[in-house]
């Protein structure tokens, strides 16, 4: 799910999700792991995971699926 690939629970804040996109972006940002198709990868999932939980309708039509 979105919230394992940002490594929160459902119950986090904006903040939250804000903080460990942040933090996790870091970590995998392609400018940092030359080359790492690994992190790269990660870094487009974590990317889409703040893209839907980082907006309240996105995340509430999200939750909805789940």
């Amino acid at each position: 799910s979105y919230y394992d690939h940002l490594q929160i629970t459902p119950q986090a804040s904006k903040q939250d999700i804000k903080k460990a996109f942040y933090k996790l972006s870091m970590k995998y940002h392609p400018d940092r792991n030359h080359g790492d198709s690994s992190a790269h990868s990660q870094f487009i999932q974590i990317n889409e995971a703040y893209d839907t939980l980082g907006g309240e309708l996105k995340r509430r039509e999200y939750d909805r699926k789940l």
